[in-house]
């Protein structure tokens, strides 16, 4: 048994075999030796560009040591964000939670890793644009929270984030060649999770080569005390018995590889990524279904040069997921005949872009840019006997959908002192379906009705940003910023057709358990926002620092939902029972309606001087507030965070640096009636890191929530992970996801 399990709530046996990366034994092996025989401290390299002011927007942006601290011991990139004011996380599986920033998540929000657009290839939307990466692999991160330009946004309504990977290095002149790399390894106490990464880089001074490897597991968690009865895992399955604190469906296991080349000239960097993503498996709490498989394979090239007049950037990339869904180990398995429900997806993206910065003069910077991305989609259930047979379930065929961008944006310095940018994008969007149909003829009536139906839509968007930034002095700032952005449907949200409650449960984007079908007459949703930014601080920026950013966000078109009614078939759930239900999980179509979204983000920071003892001592905090309602119907917004802050003391004396974090959330009680969604009560958590770096080596370990404190974040959605999840009311409403109990982590990290 591993020592840090006897120190857990629970005494559980680590894994001892090693993960499986077997692509990297021999490298491994022979690549330490190789590397440290040569000089043990590497030179610095440095590729130069020309110099750039500060733009007129500031994103936010952890730093490289926050950074290390989060990535060495977690399996989710999207927690890498989670310090950044306005932003918390939306539960899924494992490797799959959702940025929510300032009320908005998912699709509503522009999301990038190593500048591609990346589409979610399922109904549940179990693999979103940051699972596709491991944390070990980011460097940099880039979150424009507020009022985004219009070179950062586009098919979104929300924040803008950037997600990279490390950039290539080449040797230093005269040193002929380097050799570099890491090795590291983490593991989590509870839930026996454990994971590991390994990169090799070889470069010259024109050329650089470089592997990513890493692999990522765990079993289910668990909270901090039971909140179901303990029991079978589903009825067709009575020896697998699911703890009352266990959280089933929250097991997963993920590895992924990439290769890199990069060419650099004397103004020029040509690069070529190649990655592949292996998912066997990743259960989901509060999903009906879990995911199964996971195979994707990205093309990623990139090239940019610098002239007199500026920068040229071109970028292509094609990626394409082959993704599952059916019941994992803690669902049943079996209805009567029918053997499990195959779920299968193929998704396909293809992008490119062209942008150039152009100096006009050396007050005026103009960006112009293109964007094209086609998206195919195709959504098909395997019949698995009884109601879900003889045929296939095509629930979406042949999807389509292709956006065509071009934007202008003119940055102006009039003074020291005012910047100002302004920016306007046009966005052609189109989408299509084929032809559909259910398992059999009950789904008839409603797939005949989509058939006859004209499927194609065209949406023509326009963006607009205006930001100007004052800076009097050299201890304050302010920003102001307007913006307009739409967002096209995704094709669930318009050609999911079935009302059938089975297939309904199926489609879920939010995670509260419910069922959705989709809506072919809605239209785009366009934000109007406006935000400000006023940021003090010392004149050097290190010894204090507070900023302070209202914002409000008016939303014509926003895409809520309805309870359906008036549906066609045998199968329809959609009906007056549905129109009235309470305490229990209902059917919703997506609709539009418009919805008005406030809030503050209040942060700042405190140098508290240097002591002989503890060495040097900062204090930091946050505090954020969301509001949101639908302004046609009254009701709240769902997944909303209420009011919640962050302190954290940090101390760092020589190699070592510690971190004492409480995180407060007060209780939800603004909720989405519509949904029934669950209220969830306030609380406060403690949580401890500390890192020593040694030379090459970096330790780091840490202990989340030390008092074992019981709690449900406001989105975790609703708990869905055992028993008869296929059925609308086997699976009891009224219980959330709780949060991860006590959990020892460790991770260890070595450079050469």
């Amino acid at each position: 048994m591993h020592p840090l399990a006897l120190l857990s709530l629970r005494s559980r046996a680590w894994p001892t075999a090693a993960f499986p990366l077997q692509p990297l034994c021999a490298l491994l092996a022979a690549l330490p030796f190789a590397c440290l025989a040569q000089e043990a401290s590497l030179p610095a390299v440095t590729v130069h560009a020309p110099h750039q002011q500060a733009p007129a927007v500031l994103p936010d942006q952890p730093t490289p040591e926050e950074l290390a601290a989060q990535r060495a011991t977690s399996a989710d990139t999207a927690s890498l964000l989670q310090n950044i004011p306005g932003l918390s996380l939306q539960s899924a599986g494992g490797i799959s939670s959702l940025p929510s920033v300032h009320g908005m998540t998912d699709d509503r929000l522009r999301i990038q890793l190593d500048g591609m657009d990346l589409v979610s290839s399922c109904g549940n939307h179990m693999n979103p644009p940051l699972s596709y990466v491991d944390p070990s692999r980011v460097s940099a991160v880039r979150v424009f929270t507020g009022t985004a330009p219009v070179s950062v946004g586009g098919d979104s309504i929300g924040a803008s984030i950037q997600v990279e990977t490390a950039p290539p290095v080449f040797a230093a002149p005269g040193q002929g060649h380097l050799m570099s790399g890491e090795i590291g390894t983490w593991a989590r106490s509870n839930g026996n999770g454990f994971g590991g990464h390994a990169s090799a880089t070889y470069a010259t001074e024109q050329l650089s080569l470089r592997y990513d490897g890493s692999t990522a597991q765990a079993d289910n968690y668990y909270a901090a005390r039971a909140f179901k009865a303990a029991g079978p895992a589903g009825a067709d399955k009575p020896g697998r018995i699911l703890a009352g604190d266990e959280v089933g469906s929250s097991s997963y296991k993920a590895r992924n590889q990439s290769l890199s080349l990069a060419f650099r000239g004397d103004a020029s960097l040509l690069g070529l990524e190649v990655g592949m993503q292996d998912v066997p498996y990743q259960n989901f709490p509060n999903q009906r279904m879990d995911m199964t498989r996971n195979d994707s394979t990205h093309v990623n090239l990139h090239y940019q040069r610098s002239f007199a007049w500026g920068e040229l950037q071109a970028r292509a990339w094609h990626e394409q997921t082959r993704h599952s869904m059916d019941f994992g180990p803690d669902k049943q398995y079996r209805y009567g005949v029918a053997t499990g429900m195959p779920m299968d997806t193929r998704g396909s993206t293809s992008g490119a872009k062209l942008s150039g910065d152009i100096a006009l003069s050396a007050q005026d910077t103009l960006r112009v840019g293109t964007e094209a991305l086609r998206y195919r989609l195709d959504d098909w259930w395997m019949p698995s006997g009884g109601g879900m047979a003889p045929d296939i379930f095509r629930n979406i065929a042949d999807g389509q959908r292709d956006r065509l961008d071009v934007y202008g944006e003119w940055e102006a310095r009039w003074s020291p002192a005012w910047v100002s940018q302004i920016g306007l994008r046009s966005s052609h969007v189109r989408s299509n379906s084929g032809e559909v149909q259910g398992y059999n003829a009950s789904y008839g009536a409603d797939a005949a009705a989509f058939n006859a139906t004209d499927r194609s839509r065209s949406d023509q968007n326009l963006d607009f940003s205006a930001l100007a930034r004052y800076t009097p002095n050299e201890s304050s700032s302010y920003e102001f910023g307007f913006s307009r952005k739409t967002r096209s449907p995704n094709l669930y949200e318009r050609f999911a057709w079935s009302t059938g409650g089975m297939a309904m449960r199926m489609v879920n984007l939010a995670g509260d358990g419910n069922g959705y079908v989709g809506n072919l007459n809605l239209a785009p949703e366009t934000a109007h926002t406006l935000s400000a930014t006023a940021d003090w601080h010392d004149a050097s920026g290190k010894r204090w620092g507070v900023r302070l950013t209202p914002w409000i966000s008016q939303v014509r078109n926003y895409i809520d939902a309805e309870r359906c009614s008036g549906g066609s078939g045998m199968m329809s759930v959609c009906n007056a029972a549905n129109l009235a239900a309470q305490q229990k999980f209902v059917y919703l179509r997506f609709a539009n309606a418009d919805a008005r979204l406030w809030g503050m983000d209040l942060s700042g920071f405190l140098d508290l001087g240097r002591s002989n003892t503890l060495g040097d001592l900062r204090l930091d905090g946050a505090i954020s507030q969301v509001r949101g309602h639908n302004q046609d119907t009254g009701d709240g917004l769902y997944n909303t965070m209420p009011l919640h802050a962050r302190l954290a003391l940090t101390q760092q004396s020589g190699a070592w640096s510690s971190t004492a974090e409480v995180l407060l959330v007060s209780a939800k009680t603004r909720v989405s009636a519509l949904r029934n969604e669950l209220p969830t009560a306030g609380y406060g958590l403690l949580n401890l890191r500390a890192s020593y770096q040694w030379q090459q080596w970096r330790f780091d370990a840490g202990i989340d929530n030390v008092a074992n404190r019981f709690y449900v974040h406001p989105q975790a959605g609703a708990y869905v992970g055992q028993g008869a999840t296929m059925g609308g009311t086997a699976v009891p409403w009224g219980v959330s996801v709780p949060g991860m109990g006590r959990s020892f982590k460790l991770g260890l990290t070595m450079q050469f």
